[in-house]
């Protein structure tokens, strides 16, 4: 890999990390909702559907000649693990919901707390690893990726520090920091074939998705909906153009 991206990557790697540990600084509200976590929001997704999906697509065209193994059929149903994904990290709200209505607290069990760190770790290591090892190179495409990724960061953690409260600003900010400089590490030192790539990818779509609509969609959380649509065509637009 060229050095120049290498390093350019890291301190991408690094800024990331820092996203998870000073968005709480940004005192985001949750109701009504930030007009600018709306706007995050709608960035993310238009990453999602004009940049990751055509990827996976065309990805899936190229590697038709794979004919056996796991990865290999899970490559070839790109969509249903994005669905998957999506069902995942569903499953993982439903659960901090759950345990608050249960408990009849502000905030979860100090399992559902450890659940949700470990997967949003996992998510974060996949995504830290992509920074290295996109289907689509260039600093363009890393700058943009990079940016789609900080801004959903900010989204994930408006709704952990809201599910969590004090235990996600004292151990899981960090935790999930640190997973991202794990995932550039193993980038570094690792290479997975390109079907597992897709794979990734796919997971991360379905996560996205899921993530960001289930904090602008329930009518409670009073969020931007032109703040939510300004940002999603800003981003398709420079995404289209370059």
């Amino acid at each position: 890999m060229n050095p120049n991206t290498l390093a350019l990557s890291a301190l991408i790697a690094i800024g990331l990390a820092l996203t998870h540990l000073f968005s709480g600084k940004l005192r985001f509200t949750s109701i009504p909702r930030s007009r600018w976590l709306s706007a995050a929001g709608g960035v993310s997704v238009a990453y999602v559907f004009v940049h990751i999906l055509p990827e996976l697509e065309r990805h899936q065209t190229v590697l038709e000649q794979l004919e056996s193994g796991v990865i290999a059929y899970l490559e070839h149903h790109v969509y249903l693990i994005a669905l998957f994904g999506l069902i995942v990290f569903y499953g993982l709200e439903r659960i901090a919901k759950l345990s608050r209505q249960r408990d009849k607290s502000d905030v979860t069990s100090s399992e559902v707390f450890w659940l949700h760190v470990a997967s949003f770790s996992i998510y974060n290591v996949s995504i830290g690893y992509l920074l290295l090892h996109r289907e689509e190179p260039g600093i363009t495409n890393l700058l943009l990726y990079s940016c789609a990724m900080a801004l959903h960061f900010a989204v994930n953690d408006s709704s952990l520090r809201e599910h969590h409260k004090h235990i996600y600003d004292r151990i899981g900010r960090w935790i999930l920091a640190a997973a991202i400089i794990v995932g550039w590490v193993l980038g570094s030192a690792t290479e997975i074939d390109r079907s597992a790539i897709a794979v990734l990818f796919a997971f991360l779509a379905g996560g996205i998705v899921l993530n960001v609509l289930k904090e602008e969609l329930p009518e409670e959380r009073e969020s931007d909906f032109w703040a939510f649509t300004l940002g999603a065509a800003i981003y398709t637009a420079i995404l289209l153009a370059l």
